[in-house]
């Protein structure tokens, strides 16, 4: 399943024999806006996600998607989630309830609140000892802070030492950032509301559909995404969904490290609004929720099987709903294992670089496709080994790390 992106003026959906029919928007008069049309009960889509400027739903359209369990999610201008329709929720009473109960429960806030940084922290630790692979200046050591969290007797003491680990974090992101994208500082109070780089622009909108997703797994699991452990309650805000965020925000910083390293974007993929903000042109968002969606799709070892990352993230939301009810006597958002295989580091780099023409057709393979491998080594951009060829490389060159 996946996300429809809807960008531009003069968005429109409605229905016609049965058959939701959706025009994109334009950004000029010349553009010739596409449309879609879907038959019922014959939609690939579960979240349409409208970033534009200007439009209409027609009430027979939004009855169609929300009896197709199709969520309707609605970004700002600056790419934050400005609200979203959800499908109808499941009907549990008694889920709330518990959740509630949790909530003023102050020992068994602190200890769900844990679990969430927990994994939020390993998979932190996981990405930058991806990235120390590649670039080994990225310092990848923040055990001092993690002996604080281990200390923590309260919220506010786990969301000081996540507040130093993300800056830790954050500091280090800054070094696989290319200076044209003038990306100094994620956190808010070095930077003007909105988005003034091309890397906050993006991150936004990430973290916007992951929000999304993430109240669609609350709302499915019949959980109150306003009520939540870790991040305090307050007029407007999807508390819960912050907190499941969390264990899975690694998602959308890979998506924007693979565009930055494959450079994707481009210039013209931004604008510049009148009050200096950067937001995505629709050839941007375009480019940002493709890499997103890979990201969701890639699959984890779970429970025995290898799961999409969306389908663990809509599985831990009732899996939070059972452990508030009883019926499970642990949670733990840590226990998909994240695997980042990183085969473009500078050791096989060079490693590829030695090896002969000669020595590489005698494995079987011809001299075009180390060429290849060759001006892929020299390059800045990461790359892949196919397992034969990598397997072949081993035994020419000795063990290489995966």
């Amino acid at each position: 399943m996946k996300q429809l992106l809807l960008n531009g003026h003069g968005i429109s959906m409605w229905i016609d024999s049965a058959k939701l029919h959706i025009k994109d928007g334009r950004f000029s008069p010349t553009e010739d806006p596409i449309l879609y049309i879907y038959a019922p009960k014959r939609i690939d889509v579960e979240n349409i996600v409208i970033y534009g400027n200007s439009g209409n739903i027609s009430l027979d359209a939004i009855k169609w998607l929300i009896k197709h369990n199709v969520q309707i999610s609605i970004l700002n201008w600056d790419g934050k989630l400005l609200t979203t329709m959800l499908p109808p929720e499941s009907v549990q009473v008694k889920t709330k309830f518990a959740q509630y109960h949790a909530f003023e429960d102050q020992k068994l806030r602190i200890e769900i609140a844990r679990k969430f940084l927990e994994a939020k922290f390993q998979r932190t630790q996981l990405v930058l000892d991806w990235l120390n692979e590649r670039y080994p200046t990225i310092n990848n050591d923040f055990s001092k802070e993690l002996a604080l969290f281990a200390k923590g007797k309260s919220i506010a003491d786990l969301m000081m030492v996540e507040g130093r680990i993300a800056s830790h974090y954050w500091q280090n992101f800054t070094q696989i950032v290319p200076e044209n994208y003038e990306f100094e500082s994620r956190e808010y109070q070095k930077r003007p509301w909105g988005a003034g780089d091309a890397i906050n622009c993006m991150l936004n909108y990430g973290y916007a559909l992951l929000e999304a997703e993430c109240m669609k797994a609350i709302n499915s699991a019949g959980l109150d995404c306003h009520v939540g452990f870790l991040h305090e309650m307050r007029i407007g805000k999807n508390s819960l969904a912050y907190d499941l965020q969390e264990p899975f925000r690694f998602l959308i910083d890979l998506a924007i490290i693979n565009a930055i390293e494959n450079k994707i974007m481009d210039k013209k993929d931004f604008i510049r609004t009148e009050n200096y903000n950067l937001r995505l042109r629709p050839t941007g968002a375009k480019k940002i929720l493709a890499e997103i969606e890979q990201q969701f799709a890639n699959k984890a070892n779970y429970k025995g099987q290898m799961w999409a990352w969306r389908y663990i993230i809509r599985d831990k939301a009732t899996e939070l709903a059972y452990y508030l009810l009883g019926k499970s006597k642990k949670i733990d958002f840590s226990d998909a294992k994240l695997e980042l295989n990183r085969i473009d580091n500078q050791e096989i780099r060079e490693k590829i670089g030695k090896i002969s023409y000669n020595e590489w057709t005698k494995l079987g393979f011809s001299k075009g496709s180390l060429h290849y491998l060759k001006q892929n080594a020299k390059s800045e951009k990461p790359f892949k080994i196919y397992e034969p060829m990598m397997e072949k490389i081993e035994n020419l060159s000795g063990s290489l790390p995966h």
